[in-house]
């Protein structure tokens, strides 16, 4: 559990935000259940690197003034124009109470189907679980090595765990292998003696 220090904050004037994104941090706030929302600043690369080796549904301890928090990022902010992050909420969690969250999912493998030409499809890229805060996964596996074209991996084919309940439909499909795609190709046309032109009859004695 990875622990990151935070400030408290009291000015909420745009220009005192800006300052503190300016100096390498960023803005957020912490909330939950019988907690009073608390606006905090955090150094914004300590929080991305800790999400990107952890997991975005790791949990951080956030030291504020000597007070610790085990929190969750459920939100992040970013400008697309800057590609900076500008905004973080923080979920406070009790690690002995059940929550629910959406987990990613991660194909492994490579299948059957795939190496004969088919084409793989993934409709589904998270799945929501309920589990308690520490036991939430950071990623489920999804076995696709044994699937063959036509094949399809549904949520109730994935390995049972008791550290934690998937919540989707049993039936909702993980992922499928499709048939080879064919082009299509124009049959050429049955080959034929170009026609003459039809030749213009001679006008008989009559002249019809």
């Amino acid at each position: 559990m990875a622990t990151l220090k935070a400030n408290k904050r009291t000015d909420f004037k745009r220009s005192t935000l800006q300052k503190i994104r300016h100096s390498g941090h960023v803005p957020g706030v912490i909330y939950g259940k019988n907690t009073d929302n608390l606006a905090v600043s955090l150094d914004s690369v300590d929080l991305l690197k800790t999400l990107r080796d952890e997991g975005k549904n790791t949990i951080i301890t956030l030291d504020v003034s000597g007070e610790t928090k085990s929190v969750m990022v459920t939100e992040l902010q970013t400008d697309p124009l800057k590609n900076e992050l500008v905004h973080a909420d923080f979920q406070v969690v009790d690690l002995q109470r059940e929550i629910d969250a959406d987990v990613p999912v991660q194909l492994i493998g490579e299948s059957k189907g795939v190496k004969d030409g088919g084409v793989l499809q993934q409709p589904l890229f998270e799945l929501s679980v309920t589990a308690k805060p520490k036991d939430i996964p950071q990623h489920i596996e999804a076995d696709i090595t044994h699937l063959e074209v036509n094949d399809v991996l549904t949520v109730a084919d994935l390995p049972v765990q008791s550290s934690y309940q998937i919540n989707n439909d049993p039936e909702e499909v993980v992922a499928s292998i499709l048939p080879p795609q064919q082009s299509e190709v124009p049959e050429p046309d049955s080959e034929q003696e170009p026609q003459e032109p039809e030749a213009i009859k001679e006008k008989d004695d009559d002249g019809e």
